[in-house]
């Protein structure tokens, strides 16, 4: 997982349009399997992160007393969630090199 969130993050965004954090860490379990469960404490900083990077619109809604934040990719994220997953398809690429894999 380490080094993979950020790309994770991107790429659902990209797909998915505009969520809030709940609603990411859910379609991460169910598109993984329930092989990757993101924890509050991973999510949230890296969302942060991306926000603080210039490449997150964040929204604010009520909804009820609470207040839920919503991200979505601006044109800077969109261009960074290709760069990432193109970055993160040569590297996987290199590792089934590496361990003499078979491509699938």
């Amino acid at each position: 997982m380490k080094g993979t969130l950020k790309t994770i993050i991107l790429h659902l965004l990209e797909n998915e349009g505009r969520m809030y954090g709940y609603e990411i860490s859910q379609k991460v379990k169910e598109l993984s399997l329930d092989r990757i469960q993101l924890t509050e404490g991973a999510l949230y900083p890296t969302l942060h992160k991306l926000e603080a990077e210039g490449w997150l619109n964040v929204e604010k809604e009520h909804i009820g007393r609470r207040v839920r934040k919503y991200y979505s990719l601006n044109k800077k994220g969109e261009s960074m969630a290709t760069q990432k997953i193109e970055e993160f398809k040569e590297f996987m690429d290199t590792m089934k090199l590496v361990l003499h894999l078979q491509p699938k």
